[in-house]
């Protein structure tokens, strides 16, 4: 028998570098190799960059003298500090949540970044839609904190504002004096742009991991930084992969502008992978319904006839056969004649239909079609095209409407910051310029499906929350969210202050709660007058479900914090008697047993919204989450009995966890492999992977 021994559950967030790493060991497993780890002595997978310039052949660029591409100061450094993994996780905090039990729902407070890598392992590739509101950089300082951030001497050092000796350069200014001629070069322009670039393409490159391949976020953001913006998203997620971008029209107002009153913003929108997507599923509410958008036929008169409009020869849209080209009629290869040929009907008599490719043709040559007894032409596409002669010599082109987008760059009447205020107020929150949910919900409803995921992680006053709940509330829909949020401090002087709000998570988090209670309400309401009935969004129990599905209005609460296990570097020299028992149990003493639960549900890839249970055995909790995804003993100073591991092992668990502290010797750990082995008929290898201690 092998030697067996539990391994210890790694406590870090994957990094971005090691998803690089698993994406081209699938896709060229010849350039991956093995090696050791210099920190461990453990085999590791890395890339053999020799054979990886190989199979690449001549399409490697590297220190190009010229190449397009965006950069900035810091920007090397944005990228490190994307790829690099935290040892921090997110404690619960169920005495600030909703419905813990029950909802699928996540608020986390926190910086983002560190949210955002947290969240990879548990939800790579899981996100339907993001939606994003970052800071627009109005010159202020950040309060995204990021390592990667540079003091003024480091950014003019890279910006090459100094010379060799560290003196300051300066320019030519205007003016007669010398203060007036020689101004300093401050260039504080150009760093706020690299930090605010810094801050947004480090978040976005991690963001971009979650999304499902069909997925797509929306970005908003003014002119200051939209060209930043537009090139870093064409780098992160690829220029072709732009869907479009909005002009969202807002209340706009005069402060501090002179000449131009600014009332719109935009918002940009970028899909993971723009082939797997078909048209949005909104429909703009500025577009009526007698519009021509929304008939079954595009009827258009092409060529007119009159005194204004006189007969001429003229070219017609693609998809009449021109006079060079061969066409199939009756799965036969034909050449059409020029029109000035007569045209021998007797070799179409079976059809008055002509599949085209994408010819031209004067309006001699479309009229002599007709009057030669053809009635249509049938693109390579299949796209059917009748023309009709009318009775003043005008004709025709009539197309069946194939699948068209309902929805326009131009975002009108969908609300402004200045609506959105006063309907928080009516909440009894306060925040300043938020999104109005009607327009979080018309964005939703473009590219989610009534069972997806979707994260803000700029979240603010939480109205994407809102409007998640209120979409579902709508079309019976089952979305669910994740919001993140740092928990900046209101100013003293703010009306969110005085009426007790501190930061704006407390903001958010309150909202939501009243949020959800009124819109349960007025389901409620709906019910009991039976209204919308017809409709099958309510049931007859007048509870406020949707489609049989309890409509959710919860949400559980996250806070990061460092990690959960004590920091234990030191030499043993280091150790002093009166710290060994200190040793004893790994895990810090302020945390419980819920955080250890879902600190390892995170580092496990264990969603956190799943339902959970618990149940105790001789003394012990043992938790389980989503019948059998992850099943937890957790509880200190207790050992693990047999009683316990049966208990576990009737529950046919994924996935199975320990704290190492509840063991009593090496020898009680080897037990519990023989036990899992009788009861789980599991193999040596299958323990060893699914059994972790911590």
């Amino acid at each position: 028998m092998q030697n067996l021994e539990l391994k210890h559950l790694d406590q870090a967030s994957i990094s971005s570098t090691q998803l690089t790493i698993d994406a081209l060991a699938r896709i060229a497993p010849s350039c991956i190799t093995e090696v050791k780890d210099s920190k461990t002595g453990s085999i590791k997978h890395a890339v053999d960059f020799r054979v990886l310039r190989q199979l690449l052949g001549d399409n490697t660029v590297e220190d190009a003298a010229e190449a397009y591409q965006f950069n900035w100061v810091g920007k090397q450094e944005a990228r490190r500090e994307a790829a690099k993994s935290i040892t921090k996780t997110l404690r619960p905090v169920p005495e600030d949540s909703v419905d813990w039990d029950n909802t699928q729902n996540i608020y986390i407070e926190g910086d983002n970044l560190e949210a955002l890598k947290l969240l990879q392992k548990s939800y790579l590739g899981k996100v339907k839609m993001i939606y994003i509101d970052p800071p627009y950089n109005t010159g202020n300082d950040f309060v995204y904190h990021d390592d990667f951030k540079q003091s003024q001497s480091e950014y003019d050092e890279a910006a090459g504002n100094v010379d060799e000796e560290g003196n300051r350069l300066v320019s030519r200014g205007k003016g007669n004096s010398l203060d007036d001629a020689f101004k300093k070069n401050t260039d504080s322009n150009g760093r706020f742009h690299s930090d605010w670039c810094s801050m947004i393409y480090s978040r976005l490159m991690i963001a971009r991991s979650l999304l499902t391949e069909d997925g797509v976020i929306f970005i908003s953001i003014n002119d200051k930084e939209f060209d930043n913006l537009s090139k870093i998203c064409e780098e992160v997620f690829n220029r072709k992969n732009e869907l479009g971008c909005f002009c969202w029209r807002t209340d706009g107002n005069f402060d501090n502008q002179a000449r131009i009153k600014t009332c719109h913003e935009y918002i940009l929108l970028y899909a993971k992978n723009e082939e797997l997507l078909g048209l949005p599923s909104a429909i703009d509410p500025n577009i009526p319904q007698s519009s021509k958008i929304f008939k079954e036929e595009i009827r258009n008169t092409i060529i007119k006839n009159g005194i204004k409009n006189p007969v001429c020869d003229v070219t017609i849209p693609k998809g009449f056969p021109s006079d060079i080209e061969s066409y199939t009629i009756n799965n036969e290869d034909v050449v059409w004649p020029k029109y000035s040929d007569s045209i021998n009907i007797e070799n179409f008599k079976t059809t008055n239909e002509v599949t085209a490719s994408t010819g031209w043709a004067s309006k001699a040559q479309l009229e002599e079609f007709i009057n030669s007894g053809f009635k249509s032409v049938i693109d390579t596409k299949g796209q059917v095209t009748t023309f009709v002669l009318t009775k003043n010599g005008a004709i025709e082109c009539i197309k069946k409407r194939g699948d068209v987008s309902h929805v326009i760059s131009v975002l009108n009447n969908l609300g402004g910051t200045q609506k959105a205020t006063s309907d928080m107020g009516e909440l009894g929150n306060y925040f300043d310029y938020p999104k109005p949910v009607s327009l979080m919900k018309y964005l939703s409803k473009m590219y989610s499906c009534k069972d997806s995921l979707i994260l803000d992680f700029f979240s603010g006053s939480a109205t994407t929350a809102h409007a998640v709940m209120q979409l579902n509330a709508e079309d019976g829909g089952n979305r669910r969210f994740i919001m993140v949020q740092l928990p900046e401090e209101t100013a003293e002087d703010s009306e969110a202050y005085k009426a007790g709000y501190k930061n704006i998570c407390e903001i958010g988090k309150e909202r939501i709660r009243r949020a959800g209670t009124k819109i349960k309400e007025e389901l409620e309401k709906k019910q009991a007058e039976n209204v919308n009935k017809e409709k099958g969004l309510f049931n007859e129990n007048g509870n406020g479900e949707s489609n049989g599905a309890k409509l959710d209005t919860g949400f559980r609460v996250f806070r990061i914090d460092s990690g959960n296990m004590k920091d234990v570097e030191q030499s043993p020299s280091d150790i002093k008697q009166t710290e060994l028992d200190w040793f004893l149990d790994n895990v810090k003493d302020d945390r419980t047993e819920l955080d250890l639960l879902f600190g390892c549900m995170l580092n496990w890839g264990v969603q956190l919204s799943l339902p959970m249970s618990m149940e105790t055995v001789d003394g012990c909790n043992i938790y389980t989450v989503n019948e059998g995804d992850l099943v937890a003993c957790l509880t200190k100073d207790k050992p693990v009995t047999e009683n316990i591991v049966r208990a576990i092992a009737e529950k046919s668990p994924l996935r199975v966890l320990f704290r190492d502290g509840s063991f009593a010797s090496d020898a009680a750990k080897i037990n519990i492999f023989e036990q899992f082995k009788q009861l789980m008929d599991w193999s040596d290898d299958e323990i060893i992977k699914n059994v972790r201690v911590l």
